[in-house]
């Protein structure tokens, strides 16, 4: 058997210390998402409104306006009309939308929950040099929400809201995969 003194094992035990540590920094991990895809140059985005491929008219109405106050709220970029008149150009197309009862009331059998299922095509492109700074040609969003069920006409009513929450969780989500690079 070895007996150490304490001095002895407390100097073995920083060394082990020392040897994880530096074992760990040169693991070769990085976090991810810290990348800036945005040039340092642009300063303004335009987001015309979407182009929609589905029949729910009302969606491609929300989304340009949500993800314009989504940059708004947590970026320094301007979020400008005109695409001319813009650093970057932010087009986007709605190409799939589904949503479909998921919850029933036992009571009534309505349906008192909804899944959305939304997919789309974004490019965000630096106007002067037509260079795609972002793209998902396949960016797919999926959202259950509760709908009130105290009327027959409470579901369109709701549905309304449910695009409403949508398009905000679609912005949040959109802004900080461009940020982050992910």
């Amino acid at each position: 058997m070895l007996f150490l003194s304490s001095g002895v094992r407390a100097i073995v035990g920083a060394a082990s210390m020392l040897m994880l540590m530096l074992g760990l920094t040169s693991c070769g991990y990085r976090v991810g998402g810290q990348a800036d895809l945005v040039p340092k140059t642009v300063h303004t985005i335009a987001i015309p409104a979407f182009t929609n491929t589905t029949t729910r008219y009302k969606l491609t109405d929300h989304l340009p306006q949500a993800i314009g106050h989504e940059f708004i709220a947590r970026t320094k970029y301007q979020v400008v009309n005109d695409p001319a008149q813009a650093d970057a150009v932010l087009r986007g197309s709605v190409i799939n939308y589904v949503a479909y009862p998921i919850l029933f009331d036992q009571q009534s059998g309505r349906a008192s929950g909804l899944q959305v299922n939304v997919t789309m095509q974004v490019n965000l492109v630096e106007r002067a040099t037509g260079k795609v700074l972002f793209s998902r040609p396949s960016y797919e969003m999926h959202q259950r929400y509760e709908i009130s069920i105290t009327s027959s006409s409470a579901y369109f009513e709701e549905s309304d809201e449910a695009l409403n929450r949508l398009s905000r969780d679609v912005a949040r989500d959109l802004v900080s995969s461009i940020l982050e690079n992910f």
